[in-house]
Parts: C-alpha cells; structure tokens; sequence
C-alpha cells in the first residue's frame, strides 16, 4: 500500500441524538469545529468526502448526504466510497467526532496496514474505533447491497476485513457523544 497516495472519508451524517439533533460537525473543542480537527487529521489525503449536512469550511472538500438517509456509518462510508473521484489504493475513514486523531495517527494507522486488508484505532480496552484505513479493493469485496446498507452494523462489516489494531495514544480514541463528553474534555484539558 502506498503511504503516500489516500483518500479520505470524514463521517459527519449521524443524528446525534444524545446530543439532542445538534450537528456534531459544528461543536467546538478548543477553539475549533470538530470538522476542522477531522479535516486537519486527514489533511494529507488526497481527496476528502465529509458524508453529512454541508458547513462552511476553508478545506477543498467534497459534501454528501448518505443513501439511505440516515443509515448509519455503514451507509456513509459506502456513499463516501461512491463520491470519491480519486482511485487510491488505501481510503482513511474518521468519525467527525474524534478530535484528538491526528495526521500522526493516520501514518501510524496506514504503517499497520502492510500484510492486512486495513488498521483500525482500538482503545485501551481493545474496542475498536471509527478511525481506519482499508484497502479499497477489499472493502469492495465485503460490501453488502444497497438494501442491506440501512444501520447494518459497522463492525460486521469490519469483521470480514483483516485489520491490524493500532493502539491508541493518549486521547486518540475519544470522542464526542454527549454533551457530557464535551464537559469532560474540557476536565481533561485542565
């Protein structure tokens, strides 16, 4: 896999219901949009897809709304697939609210993948997170029918990849569900 040549996919589609509907892209931590740290995690990729509602942002992004709506991360990652112009070897997924990955953890993810079909970020715990890099050719192979996109589980389809699990460093694999999350990260910056 080329460690030079990617593309990315920033999903920024959910509903964010514990977050009362708020558009989770917009919600600052640190003084900036969690679309802008994603963007800057990824800001090595050749192309970017964000799969969500569009937002105002000084990055050349391309903007797209999931089919089906509202169907899940499996959904958004396949829809982002789609909307890619580029063909590259290796394609970047980030869930929008992960504020803490880094284009550092996005080299650490794409050194892993060498003898695998991807890497994915696993926490301490060892659960994995919707931070991965994934052969485009092999994601192809496992995709399920448009039908079957509608809230198919994301680690099912993760399940039939060979992924190298990186840990994550320091807050790397946090994110953002809750307000409560929000105030807490604000605790862990003190």
């Amino acid at each position: 896999m080329d460690l030079d040549a990617y593309c990315a996919i920033v999903l920024a589609g959910g509903q964010a219901i514990r977050l009362g509907g708020f558009d989770k892209a917009t919600v600052e931590v640190d003084g900036r949009s969690l679309l802008a740290h994603a963007l800057e995690a990824v800001i090595d990729a050749s192309e970017v897809v964000v799969v969500g509602e569009q937002i105002p942002t000084d990055r050349p992004v391309t903007f797209v709304v999931e089919s089906p709506r509202w169907g899940g991360p499996v959904a958004g990652l396949l829809t982002g697939c789609d909307s890619l112009l580029r063909r590259t070897t290796s394609v970047a997924v980030l869930a929008v609210d992960m504020p803490w990955v880094t284009s550092g953890t996005l080299r650490r993810l794409r050194e892993a993948v060498p003898g695998h079909d991807g890497a994915v970020l696993v926490d301490p715990d060892g659960r994995r997170q919707l931070a991965f890099v994934v052969d485009r050719d092999r994601l192809e192979a496992v995709r399920p029918d448009h039908e079957g996109q509608h809230n198919h589980p994301l680690h099912r389809l993760l399940t039939r990849l060979d992924l190298a699990e990186v840990p994550a460093t320091g807050r790397e694999h946090r994110d953002i569900d809750t307000w409560a999350d929000l105030r807490d990260t604000r605790d862990l910056a003190d």
